[in-house]
């Protein structure tokens, strides 16, 4: 680019950078939306940002901390925003529900419905409703409707919607988003089960939702009625070890008392993977398969060397009884390539990580490379034994189940 680049010319990088080959989503990236990428003035929204920073491709923007000092807004990177609409394969004159309001990602959603379609965006923070409302009307966009409320409820006064975006992570789907989409609706929703994320693209069929795509994505948590806490369990023995629980925490956490005090067992899976490929299947396998699956972080400050995970901040784990265990990777020498192995804790820890390892190479048999696995959301009030599908999440408005594809 020429030394000083213009808006217009960081705009058209950012967009070439999501074009490129490989780009986690990009195979979702419309004619309708890169136009509207194009067209949309991204900076005007992100003040606070020089040009850089508004334009950076898979770099989202902080934009409101709490009093705790941790970020509750933000405006996503625009390969997120690229990958969600296209999930929502929005139409010139949809009507479309954005939950979390920034104003950039409703602007764009704006041209891609067009004059004819309407949007409407709305969020539970009023200093948020107000900076949104003030960006858009700025940028020419005034004609996207702005609501400040619990997004759980939805808002009735535009639906029924064709499609409902949520740029919020989500633990459930409330149901007001179900009954406020149209017939064959499209809604988009960061969802986390057992702590990952998953953008994933449902289709309303009969009330229920049947899952179109799910990638990978981090997003700052919904707030409200629907707002949820994880379970923490700090491992007794050590302070350093935490563990966290999106739903089915154990009911016995003592029987973990000390484990780490045990020696640890390691044994290697023989599963290799190259240091590029993306092993969100495995992931979300080992979620909806491995019994008291978890996430596993470590305190810096008290690290004592007792666990050894690739990343402190993030171990894909898991609790059995008495025994816990977590995910590591080596480095394949003079290879570009890492193998699995499991690390265990605790008085049967080699049959645990023998039962962990089996779901490492299980995936490698039957899921690699893979489609993944078909998601599908029904009403809590549907009994579990007629759902036809055995992987059952249940949250407190749904049951959200998998099936993954035989081989």
């Amino acid at each position: 680019m020429a030394a000083n680049p213009t808006s217009e010319q960081w705009r058209n990088r950012m967009v070439a950078e999501l074009c490129r080959p490989g780009t986690v989503g990009g195979e979702f990236l419309s004619p309708r939306v890169e136009q509207a990428l194009r067209t949309v003035p991204r900076h005007l929204f992100i003040p606070e940002a020089d040009l850089e920073q508004a334009y950076a491709p898979f770099s989202p923007v902080m934009t409101k901390r709490d009093e705790e000092q941790g970020y509750v807004s933000s405006v996503s990177a625009p390969q997120i925003q690229a990958m969600m609409l296209g999930q929502a394969d929005l139409r010139p004159g949809q009507r479309v529900l954005e939950v979390g309001s920034g104003g950039y990602n409703a602007a764009l959603i704006a041209e891609v419905v067009g004059p004819e379609g309407e949007v409407t965006t709305v969020d539970i923070d009023p200093d948020i409703t107000a900076r949104a409302r003030e960006l858009l009307a700025a940028g020419g966009y005034d004609r996207v409707r702005v609501v400040t409320a619990d997004a759980a409820q939805g808002v009735e006064e535009g639906a029924s919607y064709d499609a409902i975006i949520v740029t919020a992570g989500a633990w459930d789907v409330p149901p007001a988003w179900i009954e406020q989409l149209t017939e064959g609706g499209r809604l988009v929703v960061p969802l986390r089960v057992r702590g990952l994320t998953r953008s994933i693209g449902f289709v309303e069929h009969d009330g229920s939702l049947h899952s179109t795509s799910a990638l990978m994505c981090g997003f700052v948590p919904m707030r409200g009625a629907d707002d949820h806490r994880e379970t923490l369990l700090r491992l007794r023995g050590t302070g350093e070890i935490v563990l966290s629980f999106d739903e089915e925490a154990p009911e016995e956490p003592h029987l973990l008392d000390h484990a780490v005090r045990t020696p640890r067992v390691e044994l290697w899976t023989g599963v290799r993977v190259t240091l590029r490929e993306l092993i969100d299947t495995l992931q979300l396998y080992l979620a909806t398969t491995l019994p008291g699956f978890c996430v596993m972080t470590v305190d810096p400050a008290l690290d004592t060397g007792t666990v050894a995970p690739n990343s402190t901040r993030f171990a894909m784990a898991a609790v059995e009884g008495g025994d816990f265990a977590y995910l590591v990777t080596r480095r394949v020498e003079g290879e570009e390539l890492v193998e699995y192995g499991v690390h265990a804790f605790g008085p049967t820890a080699e049959e645990f990580a023998e039962r962990v390892g089996l779901r490492v190479r299980e995936w490698d048999r039957d899921q690699r490379g893979g489609p993944g696995p078909e998601i599908r959301v029904y009403p809590v009030s549907v009994p579990v034994d007629r759902l036809p599908e055995d992987l059952v999440v249940t949250k407190r408005h749904t049951h959200v189940t998998f099936s993954w594809p035989t081989p």
